[in-house]
């Protein structure tokens, strides 16, 4: 199913043995544009700390209820490696919470794709007390690394520029919930187009330019405009989804 994730931000992470947090943001991966965690606010019961959880721990997501439920205890959550989520995450800062979790690399993309043990030799299981400070040493030796995760939270309010012309801002991103992938990204196009919505998909973009906050697409401003409309109150269907790349293939 498609989904915004400004719709998913505030729901209810639930572990097997009670509340965790809430939805804060997303974490994306910059060359593939798949989601690799949830930031989630522990609230109260651990001191309002942020963690990341993985697609791999999710186990329900009830729209009703707005809660996503996960296959994590509190205990887990509570001794997890600390990662400064307001900042990007390095790969091999991934590495470490990946191994503390037990969760297997991904390919592709210079994760590691072995089982056992993780970069600095620890084994992918529980990490003993002993061994929570040298993960912490080792984390902030190399928290100045390229990152290669990025936050959706940043990447909102991005200037998306066309061949010939700025066309609007980032506003939010659809989600593909079964594979949990950016399928598309939501441009607020301000008074051009009369503050129509349009989507671009991260197949059309030419360039990304993180410092200066630009996403650069390469389609003109007139192609975006005559695609096919794009309706923010209705769900964005396999007919729709066709249709929108046959015209940006033409």
């Amino acid at each position: 199913m498609k989904r915004s994730i400004n719709s998913l931000l505030g729901y209810i992470i639930k572990g097997t043995d009670g509340e965790i947090g809430k939805v804060d943001d997303f974490y994306f991966d910059d060359q593939t544009s798949t989601i690799r965690y949830l930031v989630v606010k522990t609230g109260g019961w651990l001191s309002e700390k942020k963690v990341l959880i993985s697609p791999e721990a999710f186990q329900k997501l009830d729209s009703e209820s707005k809660t996503l439920s996960v296959y994590l205890t509190q205990e887990k959550i509570k001794n997890s490696p600390d990662i400064d989520t307001d900042k990007p995450v390095s790969e091999q800062q991934e590495e470490l919470i990946r191994g503390y979790y037990a969760w297997p690399g991904y390919y592709g993309n210079g994760m590691y794709g072995h089982m056992g043990l993780g970069m600095w030799g620890y084994p992918l299981v529980e990490v003993r007390e002993t061994e929570k400070e040298l993960i912490k040493r080792k984390a902030e030796e190399h928290t100045n690394d390229k990152p290669h995760l990025r936050s959706t939270r940043e990447v909102t309010g991005y200037a998306i520029h066309a061949t010939d012309s700025d066309i609007g801002e980032v506003e939010d991103f659809i989600i593909d919930d079964v594979i949990w992938k950016i399928n598309f990204l939501v441009v607020e196009t301000g008074n051009w187009f009369s503050g129509k919505k349009v989507i671009i998909s991260p197949h059309w973009i030419k360039q990304v330019k993180w410092q200066e906050q630009k996403v650069i697409i390469n389609h003109s401003k007139e192609q975006v405009k005559n695609s096919p409309k794009y309706d923010s109150s209705q769900q964005i269907n396999d007919s729709y989804e066709h249709s929108l790349n046959d015209y940006y293939e033409k």
